[in-house]
């Protein structure tokens, strides 16, 4: 071989190696990489997973504050007044640890909370506590509230002369058009539309729509024409928007965040939570006594019972004047009566005369014939009209009687958390009234004034004049029993959070969810300080 073939065969062998040597960095650089690249996703799988049990823990943690609160409401208002109340009690309801006292890492907590209202109905930050859902106007309860008014119209003939003192009042014979009139940016076409879809015929109102309207949409639909299931269900309605239902506050916190304000600047002065937060489909209250026990019915057919069981709490004069009524109604003659209760009834007398509400007590005469009396008299009732007398007597009476045989009574409004809008739609009630209730009211009556736990203190504390509390007596009471709320579950290190919207029926035992709404879609809502933390408070 010469020597200039060696040469030859010696560089391409090494140009060979040369090759391979390559090959193989580029192997194991692929390799490397395939590993890093195995490496890293199987880190963001753990991670996922970890932050997916975070998640699932997060719900758990919201859940075990919803069955905290059905625990809280199954107290009696003594015990929940005791704790701090349903309003604001942040030592019950902020930062309540569930897990991880043994690990600061894995520490989780729930909150409960709502946005806080100022005394005009504008938004003022948050609350820890329970909203009444009978602040709210409730939808479902408005073709009763109309069937309501008309009876007390007819009974008395009082509600038309206070609800129609202005001639060209539109409103005045549908109160509730007039309800759903006060909510801000409501329209006389939509508020109509809207008790349209609810009532059970096709006819449609002055200014409705009714199954015609909905049949020539694109695609048509009929008109529900029964109760709502949800809220939402407002959209389906003519003239209803998002807007308008939901307003700027886009993720339900009660607040305008950065994002939102641009949406708030374009609906101007209208309410950021939109109609949202004025509606109901929930709202009810007990029909019982401050003890949870069941009122007396008034109505009731067998006397003999009515007459036993108001003298195991009423005083004797009360008892006859109660039942005497019932058996002859009021006396309209022109004999001042007296005060001598010294006769018998006769107890197998049937009731001739039945009560419109536990009002038509107070001032009232009554013509009766005591057993082996032969002639009549006419009692005083020993309900007196003046404000002092009212005052010591009126808050029992209305605790321990109703004229409602029903255990529970839907639909009317709060007047200790109702905004100034919906207290202004009430059929009856004057700008005046509502600037007093609002300067007087507190909202957690139990905790705060047992006095206002019922409606008639507009009337013992003078807002409102005897016959205008029994106009407004079938549209409002003191509170209700049926309660919203936000219940934030979350880690202090703010990884993972979950937040529902429910709604408790506290009207039955053990108390009941109506509303499981999850919205942790929206974001945890609220910084990690409002919710209630401690390891970064000590860092």
């Amino acid at each position: 071989m010469r020597r200039g073939d060696f040469t030859d065969s010696r560089d391409s062998l090494n140009r060979r190696r040369g090759l391979v040597l390559i090959l193989v960095l580029i192997v194991v650089a692929a390799l490397s990489l395939a590993a890093y690249a195995f490496a890293s996703l199987m880190v963001v799988q753990s991670e996922s997973a970890h932050l997916t049990g975070r998640r699932i823990q997060a719900r758990m943690l919201a859940s075990s504050g919803v069955e905290s609160l059905r625990v809280f409401l199954l107290q009696d208002p003594a015990m929940q007044s005791a704790s701090g109340g349903l309003y604001d009690n942040p030592a019950m309801f902020q930062g309540v640890t569930v897990m991880g006292e043994a690990d600061p890492d894995e520490l989780g907590k729930f909150t409960v909370l709502v946005p806080a209202m100022d005394q005009a109905g504008g938004l003022a930050g948050i609350r820890y506590g329970l909203e009444d859902e009978s602040a709210r106007l409730n939808l479902n309860a408005l073709l009763l509230i109309d069937q309501q008014a008309r009876e007390l119209q007819e009974a008395t003939g009082e509600l038309a002369e206070l609800v129609a003192e202005d001639a060209e009042d539109l409103l005045a014979d549908s109160p509730a058009r007039s309800l759903l009139m006060a909510l801000p940016g409501m329209t006389v076409e939509i508020a109509d539309a809207i008790l349209d879809w609810l009532d059970d015929d096709d006819s449609p109102r002055e200014f409705g729509a009714e199954a015609e309207y909905y049949s020539s949409l694109a695609p048509p639909y009929g008109p529900k024409n029964g109760p709502l299931e949800t809220v939402e269900e407002l959209l389906l309605v003519r003239g209803v928007t998002p807007q308008l239902l939901f307003g700027s506050d886009v993720n339900r916190n009660g607040m305008i965040d950065p994002d939102e304000m641009a949406l708030a600047a374009q609906l101007g002065d209208f309410p950021p939570r939109g109609w949202s937060a004025y509606l109901t489909l929930y709202s009810k209250e007990q029909n019982v006594n401050g003890f949870g026990q069941p009122r007396i019915d008034l109505n009731m057919d067998d006397l003999q019972q009515l007459y036993e069981e108001l003298s195991l709490i009423f005083p004797e004069e009360w008892v006859k004047f109660i039942v005497a009524y019932r058996q002859s109604g009021p006396y309209q003659g022109e004999d001042e009566g007296d005060d001598d209760y010294s006769g018998d009834l006769d107890l197998s007398q049937r009731g001739s005369n039945t009560f419109t509400q536990v009002l038509d007590l107070i001032g009232a005469r009554v013509e009766v014939t005591f057993q082996g009396a032969e002639e009549p008299v006419v009692l005083r009732s020993p309900f007196l009209d003046d404000l002092v007398s009212m005052n010591l007597y009126l808050s029992e009476l209305v605790d321990n009687v109703t004229v409602v045989p029903d255990t529970v009574i839907p639909g009317r409004i709060s007047l200790s958390q109702a905004p100034p809008e919906i207290l202004l739609g009430i059929p009856g009630m004057t700008e005046e009234m509502v600037e007093q209730i609002l300067s007087q009211r507190t909202p957690d009556p139990g905790l705060d004034d047992p006095g206002q736990r019922h409606e008639t203190w507009l009337l013992t504390s003078g807002i409102v004049t005897l016959d205008e509390m029994r106009a407004l007596m079938p549209f409002v009471c003191g509170g209700g029993d049926v309660y919203r709320t936000q219940v934030i579950g979350y880690f202090e290190d703010g990884r993972a959070s979950a937040r529902v919207e429910v709604v408790l029926d506290a009207t039955q035992l053990p108390p009941r969810v109506l509303l499981w709404r999850d919205i942790s879609h929206l974001g945890r809502g609220y910084p990690l300080e409002m919710l209630g933390v401690s390891l970064m408070d000590e860092n």
